[in-house]
């Protein structure tokens, strides 16, 4: 048996997306890193092995502009192109590759931590065993990422956790039971399909559970075209240890999976002549176990009130999803849901042990009660979790700092540090004083003015309410909209106020109209609605219900704009807070309006500020690239700077909600939105021009641009030459180190 011993900066054990994300922020940021893996693969819960959807923040389209950044928003960015038909070996590839681009980590697989040597509240080093390869391996570093999902690690360290339901008593939460317990939301294993061509035959095994004596028949969906996750309810051992249990429930969940497939092929319910199993999983998917506590435990309230933490390093929006402990066997609904009315913030606060000083958490392990991690769970948000815990730890050991002194005494440096990657966090806009752009000024060739949409596509019932979303920036001074009226009437529009800017929903009524509109066909109708905020705001336009009225749509939308349909929830809805009325239509489309001219694309936009949208679209846009071919933007100093690299980060649309497996498919390989080829140029203070980089083809939205060295530059232009595929040039944020 070989013993060998490995020092690094950070050692990070669990390669799922949690972890992976981890070791490469740290990597990015100079750090070394050992990423242990128990398993052959990466990507954990998302692998080719358990193969579950990676949801997060964009709650399958509930959430807008929600989509994750950083480095979870490369590997949908990625995936997107490489395996738009959600392969789940390819997607392996996808996060394996991202993990061995980084020089700086070293990737242990097969290798199974199994003891912790930690002494005074502070882990020395770990242990773990490399199956296969017959390796004792022990890894040193003066922080560690408990990623493992099951907590194991800190769990050996001493490090306080929680597992099963706390009493609502304790954090005052309407969904946390009366009585505390130790039930838990359960494992799954999922199946696919195929057709074979021709009749298959299945003969069950001696263990398939008969189905028909369960409850699952009549209280879950089974259908021959659902395969993977859409058996998401596939769930047991809720009431159990699911870890001390693994086996058993592993056990009943094949049992279980081969009874659905037995009943769909030899009930005669279904028409499943053709289809054959083509896989099964044999790892059970864990939802949860220990949850460690750190310096601040997240709750349901800072859930749905959207709390503003000043140290807020990552965000979330997937609703609070609960499951039975029965899982499968549950007479109940498989889930309830309590969505936020937009997306929240996470501490890192909630992300290291409030008694191990050198233990930091990302996963669903993180410091957060149980209903709190009924939206922190999924894997997207795993993700960005991991991502900031990879950024602070390693901001935190170039400084010499704890956990808590960072979090609490230097935060900025994290902020900071998260801006400068394009993490995935709300409401921070770009102070880092290393970014010398923000003493720059911008102009570009042409910039969208008019916040208008004039060409009809087509023509919408005004049957149920509609509403649309508009930047406000700096006012909203009347509204036009397109319209077909069958007879003379009258048109009520009302303007809210979403009240956050990451909010898409009419929260609060500032104002309404009332107008009248003759009888005919595509008139323009004026609504004399205003609204002055004091910031730059989004305003939730609402159109009310008027069945002789129809408004005509366009085929495409500005950056920023929304449009929604009302409905009520259905007569047997369980749980009226989990529904949301407004449900998004007209993707990637939108109503025919005018609303006059706006600075929400202005070229300042590009420094400083929100790299993303909130509050606004937070871009500059060129005009039509049919009036500007090649619009350019230049950023000016007023003297002189020291420049050894430039970033430019693109716009990639997080309003399209990508996914890594079969769920949706999404039409675009590469998103519209990316500037395709662009160039950079930099004047030096002598006056002269000087290239800098071409780009093509790209499909990505952060894109580093090193100079060959330090350089003096007063100013530094970009030249956009193609789309890939949207109608205008668009751009996030322009930043000079």
């Amino acid at each position: 048996m070989q013993q060998l011993d490995v020092h690094t900066d950070l050692t990070v054990v669990g390669g799922g997306l949690a972890g992976v994300c981890a070791a490469i922020a740290a990597a990015r940021q100079g750090r070394t890193v050992a990423l242990v893996q128990n398993r052959p693969v990466l990507g954990g819960n998302s692998s080719s092995e358990v193969r579950v959807w990676v949801c997060g923040a964009t709650a399958h389209g509930v959430q807008h502009f929600a989509r994750e950044t950083g480095i979870m928003g490369e590997l949908f960015v990625e995936n997107q192109y490489r395996n738009p038909q959600g392969n789940p070996y390819y997607w392996d590839l996808v996060v394996l590759e991202a993990v061995r681009a980084e020089p700086n980590i070293q990737l242990w697989l097969n290798t199974d931590v199994r003891t912790v040597d930690a002494a005074d509240g502070e882990i020395r080093s770990v242990t773990g065993w490399q199956m296969g390869a017959e390796k004792e391996i022990t890894f040193h570093s003066p922080a560690y990422a408990d990623c493992s999902g099951d907590g194991l690690i800190g769990f050996l360290a001493g490090a306080e956790f929680r597992t099963g339901r706390e009493p609502r008593s304790a954090y005052d939460e309407s969904w946390a039971p009366e009585v505390p317990d130790d039930n838990t939301l359960g494992s799954t294993i999922l199946f696919y399909t195929k057709d074979a061509g021709e009749p298959v035959r299945f003969v069950p095994p001696s263990f398939a559970r008969d189905i028909t004596q369960t409850s699952i028949p009549e209280r879950r969906i089974i259908r021959t075209d659902a395969y993977g996750c859409a058996y998401w309810w596939i769930e047991w051992g809720g009431s159990l240890d699911v870890v001390d249990d693994n086996e058993a429930i592993r056990d009943e969940l094949q049992a279980a999976v081969y009874g659905i497939w037995d009943h769909i092929k030899n009930s005669g319910r279904f028409d499943a002549d053709h289809l054959t199993l083509e896989w099964i999983g044999a790892v059970p998917g864990k939802r949860e176990y220990r949850r460690f506590v750190g310096d601040h435990v997240l709750t349901q309230h800072d859930v749905l009130e959207q709390r503003l933490f000043d140290d807020r390093v990552a965000f979330g929006g997937w609703s609070i999803d609960l499951h039975p402990p029965g899982g499968m066997y549950a007479t109940e609904r498989g889930s309830k849901h309590w969505h936020p009315d937009g997306n929240y913030h996470i501490p890192l606060r909630s992300l290291y042990s409030r008694n191990v000083r050198n233990l930091w958490m990302a996963g669903r392990n993180i410091s957060a009660s149980h209903v709190a991690f009924g939206t922190t769970r999924v894997m997207a948000t795993c993700a960005v979790l991991g991502e900031a815990v990879g950024v602070a730890a390693s901001v935190a050991l170039g400084n010499d700092l704890t956990p808590r002194a960072l979090a609490v005494e230097h935060f900025d440096l994290v902020r900071n540090a998260l801006h400068r990657a394009d993490a995935s966090v709300l409401g921070v806009t770009d102070t880092d004083p290393a970014n010398l752009a923000l003493s720059a000024t911008a102009e570009a060739s042409s910039t969208l003015r008019r916040l208008a949409v004039e060409v009809s596509d087509g023509s919408l019932a005004l049957d149920a309410d509609l509403a649309m979303v508009l930047p406000v920036d700096p006012s909203l001074d009347g509204l036009e909209f397109l319209v077909d009226a069958a007879e003379a009437t009258t048109l009520t529009v009302e303007l809210h106020d979403p009240l956050k800017p990451q909010n898409y929903l009419p929260l609060a009524l500032l104002s309404s109209a009332s107008v009248e509109v003759p009888a005919g066909e595509k008139r323009w109708v004026s609504v004399p609605l205003s609204w002055h905020p004091s910031v730059p705001s989004n305003a939730v336009v609402v159109l009310k219900a008027n069945p002789a009225v129809a408004v005509h749509t366009a085929a495409s939308a500005l950056p920023g704009t929304l449009c929604f349909s009302h409905r009520d929830p259905e007569p047997d809805e369980q749980y009226t807070e989990q529904f949301r009325s407004w449900k998004h239509i007209l993707p990637r489309a939108g109503l025919c309006y005018r609303a006059g001219e706006s600075n929400a694309y202005s070229a300042s936009k590009v420094i400083g500020g929100y790299s993303r949208p909130y509050g606004g679209p937070n871009l500059w846009s060129s005009e039509d690239l049919a009036w500007d071919p090649t619009p350019t933007i230049t950023l000016t100093w007023p003297s002189p700077v020291e420049v050894t690299e430039v970033v430019v980060v693109l716009d990639d649309d997080v309003e399209e909600d990508l996914i890594n497996l079969h769920h949706h498919r999404t039409p675009y390989e590469i998103l519209p939105t990316l500037l395709r080829d662009y160039s950079l140029e930099y004047r030096t203070p002598d006056g002269t021009w000087h290239p800098l980089t071409t780009t093509l083809s790209n499909r990505r939205r952060l894109n580093h641009h090193p100079l060959p060295a330090p350089t003096s530059l007063s100013a530094l232009r970009l030249t956009a030459t193609a789309t890939n595929g949207t109608p205008r040039a668009h751009v996030n944020s322009i930043r000079a180190y």
